[in-house]
């Protein structure tokens, strides 16, 4: 939280509290409502207004939800539902639809019998949209008139108007974000694209349409998935280009206490697990009582289907990571008062879902292996496949563990450990290639930063079990250098640097090697990510020099900005292009990348560790058609490319 100085005398009286009136609220701590003013709430503000199209869907009267980002970055959503009422609210005595766009926490989800169950409700509605929009214009047609209102920045710019006839239904939002509030206004194709697809998904029949009209050739993309979350499963596995072990998606659901779940899964071959869950449509990206139930089941389910098959001998167990390995699952709850957990509110808490999942996977699924034996079976037998390697594991662990306490040194040879002994103040770079290493361990500040070089290609981790990682010498030093352990028994409080820092060149092979890492923690660390330790050094890509003078450039843009600052008057510039980080002697590296006070970096979420991964299992994977599909989409986005 920010600190406000205000006036130097302590008088604290009824004049220092101050009111804040319904939407000024809203602009005056906009983080509070939408979590940032970053890109993420930027968006978040378009996820607001399809939510209220999609509760429409929920309740049967909405099939298309159109979402358009138009020239300016103005957004514009339009859904076919019944539209938002325009009859006069009693409590205020204005028009319903003004209502839901001028007061906070109105609408039609608080009540009874307005929806049943509605995912914009973990969200703050409309009327935050509009007091965060430099203008917003709200049409409604009941199927008699049209109706229209515009606001700017929240406050009404004229009372709701009647303009005209039509037999349509449906509503259309409009809205322009406020550059007084946001950082940038940039809506990301892609980013839109993710969550309206995951929509669809989630929403069997309903049509997501996303349409970008910024630039000179329209980018649309229509969705709709007659099979809802089983079409989500195909989707990943076609995406991943994964082989499958059984052929049909299994699909689970029931309800029970004003709730309904749904699941579907499928396991493929990778040693990789993948579950989605969501609530009311909300990406549950830490999981919860939904999750919880699932895997509960699940497991169950195995054990007892596997000792009834005689499978399983008397005295065997498969854990829950056993008969998770290489299965897809999408876990969709819906229910009428969820409530959300963790610091993003990614994490559902109901107890009460957790038996509702557990009961109908349980059952559902024990029906199902009693009618498919054959799908059951190579399940179970890749679960014990699965229980031996864990073993493996573990020994091959247990080994390295005491292998390493004989040793009297038992950090790793090529480690240029630093002073500092408090993790709070320490980083590590984990630098890719020899000439790198070396200028690194010269130009660092040997008190709290530590070098450990890596050499050549590491270990694939998407064809290797667990017991495989272990045993190899380009990710044990990793391991042994952060300290903390890994998989199951990963203690993040034991890490011995608080920030990891991945180093590699611009190239290709950097890339590749910054992929093979985060994936690496993706798979077998993933509290670091989530803990915000991980990090991408960003380079220079160019030095532009004038006599004494340099500039480094992190962008082409920069390096064009730079160019023209120093060359004013023309001339031949001075552009040294960084091919790699062995290109730069100690000092230039620590002034560019490596010192605190001057370097740029990247710290990895959650979100770039899924794509490293998804990136990987399609690069990294057996099959060579989704691969060849990536590289034709993705080459254009390939700037600086060095073959």
């Amino acid at each position: 939280m920010e600190h406000e100085h205000g006036a130097q005398e302590n008088q604290y009286d009824e004049n220092q509290i101050q009111v804040l009136e319904g939407l000024e609220a809203v602009r005056k701590r906009p983080g509070m409502y939408i979590g940032t003013t970053g890109p993420k709430g930027l968006h978040h503000l378009v996820y607001e207004i399809v939510d209220n199209a999609i509760d429409e869907a929920l309740e049967g009267y909405c099939t298309h939800i159109e979402t358009e980002i138009l020239p300016d970055n103005v957004i514009r959503v339009t859904d076919d539902g019944r539209g938002i009422p325009v009859g006069i609210q009693q409590q205020t005595g204005l028009p319903a639809v003004t209502v839901v766009f001028t007061v906070l926490h109105a609408g039609g989800k608080f009540g009874n019998g307005g929806y049943k169950v509605s995912g914009g409700l973990h969200g703050v509605g409309a009327s935050v949209v509009n007091a965060l929009s430099e203008w917003l214009e709200v049409e409604v047609r009941d199927g008699r008139h049209v109706y229209r209102q515009r606001f700017t920045r929240g406050k009404p710019d004229f009372d709701l108007r009647r303009e005209g006839d039509t037999t349509e239904t449906g509503t259309t939002v409009t809205f322009k974000p406020d550059s007084q509030i946001f950082e940038q206004l940039d809506f990301d194709f892609e980013v839109l694209h993710t969550r309206l697809r995951e929509e669809a998904f989630l929403n069997a029949g309903v049509r997501m349409t996303l349409t970008d009209r910024r630039g000179l050739e329209v980018r649309q993309d229509s969705m709709c998935y007659e099979g809802g979350i089983r079409s989500f499963v195909e989707w990943i596995h076609a995406r991943k280009g994964l082989t499958l072990l059984h052929e049909d998606v299994v699909y689970l659901s029931g309800e029970g206490g004003g709730s309904t779940a749904e699941v579907a899964l499928q396991y493929n071959d990778s040693y990789n697990e993948l579950l989605l869950s969501f609530a009311n449509n909300v990406n549950t990206g830490e999981g919860g009582t939904h999750e919880d139930g699932f895997k509960l089941a699940l497991t169950r389910v195995l054990n007892d289907y596997g000792k009834r098959a005689g499978i399983l001998k008397e005295g065997d167990k498969l854990a829950g990571e056993d008969v998770r390995e290489g299965l897809t699952a999408v876990i969709s709850v819906k229910l009428q008062d969820p409530q959300f957990e963790g610091q993003t509110k990614a994490k559902l808490g109901n107890t009460e879902i957790r038996g509702l999942v557990s009961n109908i996977v349980g059952q559902a699924l024990t029906t199902y292996f009693e009618e498919n034996p054959s799908v059951a079976r190579a399940i179970v037998d890749k679960a014990m496949t699965a229980n031996r390697a864990r073993e493996a594991a573990r020994k091959a662990r247990e080994l390295t563990r005491r292998k390493s306490a004989l040793e009297t040194a038992s950090l790793p040879g090529k480690l240029a450990d630093c002073s500092e002994r408090d993790n709070v103040r320490t980083e590590i770079y984990i630098v890719e290639g020899d000439s790198a290493g070396g200028s690194a361990k010269e130009g660092r500040d040997r008190r709290f930063q530590a070098i450990l070089p890596l050499w050549g290609k590491m270990l694939n981790v998407e064809k290797a079990r667990l017991d495989k990682v272990y045993g190899n010498e380009k990710l044990l030093p990793i391991i042994t250098a952060l300290g903390c352990g890994i998989g199951e028994e990963l203690d993040p409080a034991k890490i011995r640097y608080n920030k990891v820092i991945i180093m590699a060149d611009a190239d290709v092979d950097g890339s590749h090697i910054r992929t093979l890492l985060l994936t690496f923690f993706f798979r077998h660390m993933r509290p670091l990510i989530e803990q915000g330790h991980i990090y991408i050094a960003q380079p220079p890509l160019f030095r532009v020099s004038r006599g004494k003078k340099m500039r480094y450039a992190y962008s082409e843009i920069e390096r064009d900005a730079y160019t023209a600052e120093l060359y004013p008057d023309g001339g031949k510039p001075d552009i040294q292009r960084y091919k790699g980080l062995g290109e730069m002697d100690p000092h230039q590296l620590w002034e560019t990348t490596m010192d605190p006070d001057n370097r740029v970096m990247l710290q990895v979420t959650m979100e770039d560790a899924m794509k490293a991964d998804a990136t990987f299992s399609i690069l990294m994977g057996d099959k060579v058609a989704p691969r060849k599909e990536f590289i034709e989409e993705n080459a254009q986005y390939v700037t600086n490319l060095d073959v």
